[in-house]
């Protein structure tokens, strides 16, 4: 009995522990930059692995010095109803899994919104299993409650992979159009957008034809997002549109 006793507590302490550490971080993060992500570093330990040439190139900047175009259009691309779910789309969820149920020969598509892809870049590991997607819905539902919508854009625009040793909008604008993130044109970004299912892959500095399409596919989604609200500016939201 002694011993049972003793496990519960200890349990329980790590519980404690996990909670209060996690919810502790993720009210850090909604005022401190997030520098460093693990996604970086198990890339340098990958390239080290493989004898390459260590490469992050990583510059944050506010959401503020960021093309106002860049988050519409991210949000075509990547997540349409950023504004009006609550950092899941359901919709987009039981899609995703009828079709990758019916055609199990494809890729897997996925139904990740923009704050779960921020959560995942932020505390997490890149992965499938059923212990990360849990941890991925606990860091989402956190961070949808203690940040903005606005704080999650940002975050997510600063930490996103962006190519090869590159993450976040303003070290890609550099390294592939030679201008900062505030200087991208409406097309640059909705190339940008275009790439990140895989952006090691696709490039944005010398697209392919199928990332011209894409880029043109986004560009006419970009139409029906609405100007994406500056920081302390009030998100008004009707539920089959978005944003207001």
């Amino acid at each position: 009995m002694l011993i049972v006793s003793f496990i519960k507590k200890i349990v329980k302490w790590i519980v404690v522990a996990f909670l209060a550490s996690t919810i502790l971080s993720v009210i850090v993060f909604r005022f401190v930059p997030v520098f460093v992500t693990p996604l970086m570093v198990i890339r340098l330990v990958e390239q080290f692995n493989e004898g390459q040439e260590l490469k992050l190139s990583h510059d944050w900047v506010s959401l503020d010095e960021i093309s106002p175009s860049m988050p519409v259009a991210v949000i075509a691309s990547e997540d349409a109803k950023f504004f009006s779910h609550h950092g899941f789309d359901f919709d987009a969820i039981q899609h995703a899994a009828e079709r990758n149920i019916k055609h199990p020969e494809k890729r897997r598509l996925g139904a990740s919104t923009i704050s779960q892809q921020t959560a995942k870049n932020v505390f997490l590991w890149p992965g499938r299993s059923w212990i990360r997607k849990g941890l991925e819905a606990y860091f989402t539902s956190l961070i949808e409650l203690f940040w903005t919508k606005q704080r999650i854009m940002e975050v997510y625009l600063n930490s996103i992979e962006t190519g090869d040793g590159i993450y976040g909008v303003e070290a890609v604008a550099q390294a592939n159009f030679g201008c900062s993130a505030k200087e991208l044109s409406r097309s640059q970004c909705a190339l940008i957008a275009a790439t990140l299912p895989n952006p090691r892959r696709f490039s944005s500095k010398n697209p392919s034809t199928y990332m011209k399409k894409r880029q043109k596919r986004i560009m006419h989604e970009m139409k029906f997002v609405p100007k994406f609200p500056k920081k302390g500016e009030d998100v008004k939201i009707d539920e089959k549109t978005g944003i207001k």
